[in-house]
């Protein structure tokens, strides 16, 4: 089963940190949105976005990524990392997913490290974040998806 996830992660790599670990479980591509602004994703069973918390949503490049290249009809996961945990931060994501008649197979969602804006004078929040077990909660989530979805 082939799996995209389309995916924003920069100042501390958190999210990308969580990708490698789900690469390893299945054929997964991760598709950069900074490098790579159209994809072709009709061939893959199941389409992740991920991205960290930016202003209170996922990064406006997954999103306009997701708007412009996100397949009806498909199985949709979502995977954040967030400075502090609070409700609301897939709001948009998930009116795309619906907009195109897909299918939100889950979201995780884990504390990274976080030094923006004023952050950085105190030395940043979530320190050590994504650690193992937040490593572990995304893997064990990523299996999840895959194995309901081939059922």
């Amino acid at each position: 089963m082939k799996v995209a996830i389309a995916y924003y992660s920069r100042h501390h790599g958190n999210t990308k940190k969580l990708l490698d670990a789900v690469k390893e479980l299945a054929d997964v591509t991760l598709i950069n949105v900074v490098e790579c602004k159209e994809a072709d994703l009709t061939n893959y069973a199941i389409i992740g976005f991920a991205s960290g918390i930016y202003f209170g949503k996922f990064h406006r490049a997954v999103v306009e990524f997701a708007g412009k290249n996100l397949p009806r009809n498909k199985g949709v996961f979502l995977i954040c990392t967030y400075g502090v945990k609070r409700t609301g931060y897939t709001k948009e994501m998930k009116a795309i997913v619906a907009d195109k008649s897909c299918r939100l197979l889950g979201t995780y969602g884990c504390r990274g490290y976080d030094t923006f804006g004023p952050l950085k004078l105190i030395g940043g929040i979530a320190k050590g974040h994504p650690d193992e077990r937040d490593v572990e909660g995304a893997r064990e989530f990523f299996r999840r998806i895959i194995s309901e979805k081939r059922m």
